[in-house]
């Protein structure tokens, strides 16, 4: 009853996404995150959930922020990699609302999983209804929620849907452990791809989730027979 009330209170006292990063770290865990703003999600996690943080930023006045909060940020850019940090000395890498903005993707979500044990991914999802009825019917750049900006002012340089990120994890070998859809405050369960804003990837290594001391779950083992087969689990929806 404490713990489903203490999860209440953070989903009412933060933002959706942070909300969903927020249950899935452990207390005490090592977390890195990349491209971390003002701090807002770790500052949070330090907070309460006594998690070891560090964040990267490229913003001298993002920086600024995070220190005043007693935050342990570094400047730097993430798209350059992390050549500077030894292998697994996270628990769980962040790239949360960072990825579209960065080129080498799948250079940095490899360097990610390789410092840290998981990676956790938040990203907007183009492929929504209302960027497909934008674009289909006004022809234009489309605006949302999760994209707000112009196409001449948007910092993102990738544009992708939650079935192009899904495809993009099996064609990596990126296990993905857990994911949640995201429309406001409200969880998508059915046809994200269309009508989600936002998604949520915590994202392994195979051979990582055995050494963690992962076990192999009923439901791993469908997706990785369909995987093998070329079936699909029911989490595994046709894209929409």
């Amino acid at each position: 009853m404490e713990t489903a009330m203490a999860t209440e209170i953070i989903c009412n006292d933060v933002r959706p996404d942070h909300g969903v990063i927020f249950d899935w770290i452990e207390p005490g865990a090592r977390v890195l995150d990349l491209g971390c703003g003002n701090g807002e999600l770790i500052d949070l996690l330090s907070q309460r959930k006594d998690a070891r943080v560090q964040g990267i930023e490229l913003d001298e006045k993002a920086i600024y922020e995070c220190v005043q909060k007693g935050l342990s940020v570094c400047q730097g850019d993430i798209q350059t990699g992390l050549a500077d940090y030894p292998d697994r000395c996270f628990d769980y890498v962040i790239l949360n609302q960072s990825l579209q903005e960065v080129r080498k993707a799948s250079f940095l979500l490899r360097e990610a999983l390789r410092v840290g044990t998981r990676a956790i991914v938040g990203f907007p999802n183009f492929a929504h209804v209302g960027a497909r009825t934008s674009l289909f019917f006004g022809g234009r750049a489309p605006m949302t929620p999760s994209l707000p900006y112009r196409w001449y002012d948007t910092p993102n340089v990738r544009f992708l849907s939650i079935a192009d990120f899904r495809r993009f994890c099996a064609e990596q070998g990126f296990s993905v452990e857990k994911a949640v859809f995201l429309n406001g405050r409200e969880r998508i369960a059915f046809w994200p791809n269309l009508r989600a804003l936002s998604a949520i990837f915590l994202l392994s290594l195979p051979d990582e989730r055995s050494r963690a001391g992962g076990k192999t779950t009923k439901a791993d083992a469908r997706s990785a027979v369909g995987n093998r087969s070329g079936k699909k689990s029911r989490e595994d929806e046709p894209a929409r």
